[in-house]
């Protein structure tokens, strides 16, 4: 199929390389350019602008960091939605939360199609292929975009549009508890001058297992090289919380985790890995 993909982050990169390596003919497009130069170099066609990048496709995929990217790329001067033909499909991969997904829904030009298909995973699943793909949409778009959408990862049909935008944000959510969660034990264990690998191969067996056995070697080195940063957690925490206000649903605790990612962003460390929450929160600074 032509297909475009606008957004070649540190997840959109490898995604896309993945639809050319389906056999897709695929058109890039990021802020950057120099960034597309590893998928020209495997057959991409780099576009000029998001409104060049949307000529004669069938399917346009945004993987971009925010609900104002989004809106800039998609509607912005030579916005992908001015250069999109009739019948093309907009699939909406970023994390942005289903009131955007929405607003975007009611922004398009006639005869544009929408689905939200946000992923949960970092760099090692994208560059794999095996992200969770949350796909919020009609069944007949879900079965319309599948196979595409396959060489991705997993899509799994959640509901309507915005369902994708809405199951990220409820996956988000626990990670956010998860990651502060094993700050909080750590900084804990510290007060109480406990050995730091006595404490980890603890918590390596307990409920939070899977994240202190994950993050072990970041947080034992001191050392954070982004999988998923930490200023992108800070946002998305950002969104939940918005998503519950406007739901009617009291949270407590992914608010809270939110402020501790909130801090370690303003202290500098947002292009880390989000586990660097884990350092701010001990305070012991990254090295």
């Amino acid at each position: 199929m032509r297909l475009a993909f606008l957004g070649l982050g540190q997840m959109g990169a490898p995604m896309a390389r993945r639809l050319l390596d389906a056999s897709h003919d695929v058109a890039v497009w990021n802020r950057t350019g120099a960034r597309a130069d590893p998928l020209v170099q495997a057959g991409a066609r780099q576009a000029a602008s998001p409104r060049e990048s949307g000529a004669d496709v069938e399917a346009a995929f945004t993987m971009l960091a925010d609900p104002e990217a989004v809106d800039e790329v998609l509607f912005g001067p030579n916005g992908l939605a001015s250069g999109l033909a009739a019948e093309a499909t907009v699939v909406e991969m970023s994390t942005v939360g289903p009131e955007a997904v929405r607003g975007i829904a009611g922004r398009l030009p006639p005869g544009i199609d929408l689905i939200d298909a946000p992923v949960l995973g970092s760099v090692p699943q994208a560059t794999e292929g095996t992200l969770n793909v949350f796909v919020g949409g009609t069944a007949e778009q879900f079965v319309r975009w599948r196979a595409v959408l396959e060489p991705m990862g997993r899509p799994r049909h959640v509901g309507p549009l915005g369902a994708g935008a809405a199951m990220k944000l409820v996956a988000n959510s626990t990670l956010g508890a998860l990651m502060t969660g094993l700050g909080e034990a750590l900084a804990l264990a510290d007060g109480l001058g406990l050995d730091q690998r006595d404490v980890l191969d603890v918590l390596a067996d307990s409920a939070i297992g899977v994240t202190a056995r994950g993050k072990r070697r970041l947080i034992e080195t001191g050392e954070f090289p982004p999988n998923f940063k930490l200023g992108l957690a800070r946002k998305d925490l950002r969104l939940v919380s918005e998503a519950a206000r406007d739901a009617g649903v009291e949270l407590r605790v992914a608010p809270e985790a939110g402020r501790w990612l909130a801090d370690a962003d303003q202290a500098g460390l947002g292009d880390l890995d989000y586990s660097a929450v884990v350092a701010h929160i001990r305070d012991k600074l990254p090295s």
